[in-house]
C-alpha cells in the first residue's frame, strides 16, 4: 500500500461511522466513483440527494486516478455508494473497507450485470446496466426513507424514459448494421458495439492494451492489415487515453478512409448520461453510414 493510500485509510478510520449523518430533513448523500453513476443517482433521486462523483471530468484518467483525503471524507460521510467494479475502480474496494459502516449501502454495477473480474469493465456502454443501477438506486433510496417512495418512483420513471431514445437508436443502428466489421484500440465501447451487432475485430489487441501489456508484433499486424485492406469499416478509440501507437493506429485509419470515432469513459459535465449515449450514438452511425456509402 503506497504512502498516500495510507493516508487516506488513516482519514477513513477516524471517520468510520458517520456515514450519510445528515441532519434530519437534509438530502441523503450518495457518492459514485464514476460520474456516469452519479449522473444516473442524481436523476433517481432528485432534491432526496446531494451526488458526489469522484471522478469527473473527461479529461481524468480512470486508470491513473489516486484516491485523496477528500475522497475519504465523502466515503466516510455517504449513506449510498455506487462504483462499477469489475476490477474498474478497485480502489473503491480498499476505501470501503478501511470505514465499516453498516448503515452504509453500496452498490456494485458489475454485480448487478453479473460481470466478473478479468471481463470487460466498461459495463455502462451496456444500455441494461443504467437501468439497473437506476433500479437499484431507486431501491436503496426507498429503503432508506419509504416516504419518498412517490417521488422516487417518479424519478426513476422519468430517468426510463429518458432512455428510451438510446434504446430506440440501439434497435434502428442494429436494424441498419448489424454485422458490420469494426475494431478500436481498447474495449471501452465493447458493450454498445455488441449491442448494436457490430462484429469487433482484434479483440486480443483491446485485452493487452486494457491489461497495460504489449500487443504482440503478429497482433499488431493484423490490426493494420485490417485498416489497410477495407475489412475494418470503423475504428474506435479511446480519447481518454492515447499514445503512439493508438496515433498510428488512428494515421492508418484515416490515410485509408476508415471513419474515426472517439469515445469517452467519462461522461462530459455538461450531458446527463442518456444525452451522452445519444451523442456517440449519433457519431457511431454517422460514421457507420459513411463507411456503408463507401463501400457500396
Amino acid at each position: 500500500m503506497n504512502r498516500r493510500l495510507v493516508s487516506v485509510v488513516a482519514v477513513l478510520a477516524a471517520l468510520a461511522g458517520s456515514a450519510g449523518a445528515a441532519a434530519a430533513g437534509e438530502p441523503l448523500r450518495v457518492v459514485a466513483a464514476e460520474n456516469v453513476y452519479g449522473d444516473i443517482a442524481a436523476a433517481v433521486g432528485g432534491d432526496r440527494v446531494t451526488v458526489t462523483s469522484i471522478i469527473a471530468s473527461p479529461s481524468d484518467d480512470p486508470h491513473l486516478f489516486e484516491a485523496s483525503p477528500s475522497t475519504a471524507r465523502a466515503l466516510a460521510e455517504a449513506a449510498l455508494v455506487i462504483y462499477n467494479g469489475a476490477d474498474y475502480d478497485a480502489w473503491m474496494t480498499k476505501l470501503l473497507g478501511a470505514s465499516h459502516n453498516a448503515a452504509r449501502k453500496v452498490i456494485v454495477a458489475a454485480d448487478l450485470m453479473k460481470v466478473p473480474a478479468g471481463a470487460n469493465p466498461h459495463i455502462w456502454y451496456d444500455p441494461a446496466t443504467a437501468l439497473a443501477v437506476a433500479d437499484a438506486t431507486a431501491a436503496a433510496l426507498i429503503a432508506r426513507d419509504p416516504a419518498d417512495a412517490t417521488a422516487i418512483g417518479a424519478n426513476l420513471a422519468a430517468f426510463r424514459a429518458s432512455m428510451k431514445p438510446v434504446m430506440d437508436e440501439v434497435a434502428a443502428l442494429k436494424a441498419r448494421y448489424d454485422g458490420t466489421v469494426v475494431a478500436a484500440t481498447e474495449p471501452v465501447f465493447g458493450y454498445m458495439a455488441d449491442a448494436i451487432g457490430l462484429k469487433m475485430q482484434n479483440m486480443a489487441f483491446q485485452q493487452s492494451v486494457m491489461n497495460d501489456t504489449e500487443p504482440t508484433p503478429s497482433q499488431v499486424i493484423a490490426f493494420e492489415k485490417g485498416l489497410s485492406d477495407g475489412t475494418v469499416r470503423v475504428l474506435f478509440y479511446n480519447q481518454q487515453v492515447t499514445d503512439s501507437a493508438t496515433e498510428r493506429l488512428l494515421g492508418i485509419a484515416r490515410a485509408h478512409n476508415v471513419p474515426v470515432v472517439g469515445v469517452t469513459e467519462t461522461a462530459p459535465k455538461d450531458k446527463s448520461f442518456a444525452g451522452w449515449m445519444m451523442d456517440e450514438l449519433n457519431e457511431t452511425g454517422a460514421a457507420l453510414a459513411r463507411a456503408a456509402g463507401q463501400k457500396s
